[in-house]
C-alpha cells in the first residue's frame, strides 16, 4: 500500500520551497505582487484544460505572465502536470494571504504611529 501525501501537506511544502529554495519573501511579495499577480497566477494554474493550456497562457495571452513575472519561469510553471499546478496554485494563494496580512499589519502600524503624533 502506498502512502500518499495529503494535499495540504504538498501545498505547505511548496510554500516552504518558495520561501527557502527560491528566495521569495513576504516583503518581496508586498513590493512586487501588489497588483494581485499571485491570485492571477493561481487562477491560471488551476485550469484543467490540458490541450490548449500552454497556448492559452504562454503563447497568446498578453496578460500572462502576471505583471513583473519572468516569462521563462512562468512557462515552466504552466507546463507542469495538472496536479503540480494545483499544488503551486495553493501555495500562491497562501502567499497572497501572507502578503495581505503584511500589508494590513503595516497599515495598522502606520495608523498607530500617526495617532501618537
Amino acid at each position: 500500500m502506498s502512502i500518499k501525501i495529503k494535499g495540504i501537506d504538498l501545498i505547505s511544502q511548496e510554500r516552504e520551497e518558495q520561501l527557502t529554495k527560491h528566495g521569495i519573501t513576504v516583503e518581496s511579495d508586498v513590493e512586487n505582487n501588489n497588483e494581485y499577480q499571485l491570485v492571477d497566477a493561481a487562477s491560471a494554474l488551476v485550469s484543467p484544460h490540458e490541450e490548449s493550456f500552454e497556448e492559452m497562457y504562454v503563447q497568446t495571452q498578453s496578460d500572462y505572465p502576471p505583471v513583473g513575472w519572468d516569462k521563462e519561469i512562468w512557462g515552466k510553471l504552466i507546463r507542469k502536470p495538472y496536479k503540480d499546478r494545483l499544488v503551486i496554485a495553493g501555495a500562491l494563494i497562501a502567499a497572497e494571504i501572507d502578503r495581505i496580512n503584511a500589508v494590513v499589519t503595516q497599515s495598522a502600524k502606520e495608523i498607530l504611529q500617526e495617532n501618537l503624533k
